[in-house]
């Protein structure tokens, strides 16, 4: 049977929007809603939030989640789930980032598949088509590119492909969900490989995997999810979310999630 698990990770320091993974949504922590959203999803053997801070430390524990502190030195979310994923054993390792409260569980079940399928697939990526002008130029919007393959060419906060966003129809663009699986071992030579300059430029972790001739396989999403990077994101989640029939189920979860861990 393969082991799947999901770790969140989190930090404090966030330069666009520091303390975020505290902020509340609809009453409860950023980091609590990804940690219960992602304890729905049946195909998870057990789910972490890995973080090197106290304070998120003492909220996860508070609701019911399970922590691993990690190293203060990450600069990248992929490296400190790889460190993380030193403590536990698995055969896929999830990485959910802690600013995408608005994940589903079909969409964590719907990015592990094409590695259920073909079992040369290392590392994958969902990707959410972007249907606004003000969402494909927006710097915090990392957008990705594919071939015909389903794999990615690209990762950019720059608008690509470059177009008028009139012809948007003719040529789709498409935005990076941090939902991130990657097999095991691949994550563990990932965090081996170190930062590439494409990667450093862009900060973007994927791009790691792209420099160094790997593929990311994209997984295409239909659900409405919206990224919090900065005050104004975490006002319009929160909007959306007032209604979300998920957060009604968040009582059962956090017990279901503890036996598995």
């Amino acid at each position: 049977m393969i082991r799947i698990v999901a770790v969140i990770p989190a930090r404090m320091g966030s330069s666009r929007f520091p303390g975020k993974p505290l902020a509340s949504i609809c009453g409860r922590p950023m980091i609590e809603h990804v940690f219960r959203r992602a304890a729905m999803c049946d195909r998870l053997d057990a789910v972490y939030i890995a973080t090197c801070d106290e304070e998120i430390r003492t909220v996860v524990e508070g609701f019911g989640g399970t922590v691993l502190m990690t190293s203060v030195a990450h600069e990248r979310a992929s490296d400190r789930v790889a460190e993380a994923a030193e403590r536990f054993k698995a055969d896929i390792v999830v990485m959910i980032q802690g600013d995408e409260p608005m994940i589903t569980p079909a969409m964590i079940v719907a990015s592990i598949s094409p590695m259920l399928e073909d079992s040369s697939v290392a590392c994958v990526n969902m990707a959410r088509r972007i249907l606004s002008r003000e969402e494909y130029v927006d710097r915090n919007t990392i957008k990705v590119v594919m071939n015909a393959h389903g794999d990615a060419l690209y990762f950019s906060r720059a608008p690509i492909p470059a177009l008028d966003f009139a012809s948007v129809e003719v040529a789709p663009v498409f935005k990076q969900v941090c939902v991130i699986p990657f097999r095991r071992d691949f994550l563990r030579e990932f965090a081996l490989l170190g930062p590439t300059p494409l990667e450093r430029a862009e900060s973007i972790d994927m791009l790691r995997v792209i420099e160094h001739g790997y593929r990311v396989r994209l997984v295409e999403t239909e659900v409405d999810t919206h990224a919090v990077d900065t005050p104004e994101d975490l006002r319009i989640v929160e909007a959306r979310m007032k209604n979300d029939p998920l957060t009604l189920r968040y009582i059962e979860p956090v017990a279901r999630a503890e036996k598995r861990v």
